[in-house]
């Protein structure tokens, strides 16, 4: 998996209004997805949603699945819930072939 590094934040442009973005969500999506940068909308003054791009909310999750599984190997691996690499090894080519 190609890690990149989050797109530079741009306060002026990428935080809008809720009502900006109802007048102008084909040009502001446009940027979003030109940009790669998420846009943040706003609701009396407050943080209401963020606007991102399809392959970067993609990317952003199957990056989020790989922390989480390596979270959870490394836990098992504290808990003593691990096995050695032969031992893996073996049990894999011992399994019958459908």
């Amino acid at each position: 998996m190609e890690v990149r590094e989050l797109r530079h934040f741009r306060v002026e442009e990428d935080i809008q209004p809720v009502s900006a973005f109802r007048s102008n969500a084909a040009k502001l999506i446009g940027r979003v997805q030109a940009s790669k940068r998420a846009l943040v909308l706003t609701q009396r003054g407050r943080s209401a949603a963020v606007v991102l791009d399809a392959s970067e909310y993609d990317r952003l999750i199957e990056e989020l699945e790989l922390l989480r599984d390596i979270h959870r190997s490394n836990s098992q691996i504290a808990a003593g819930k691990s096995i050695t690499e032969s031992r893996a090894r073996k049990a894999l080519l011992s399994k019958p072939k459908r």
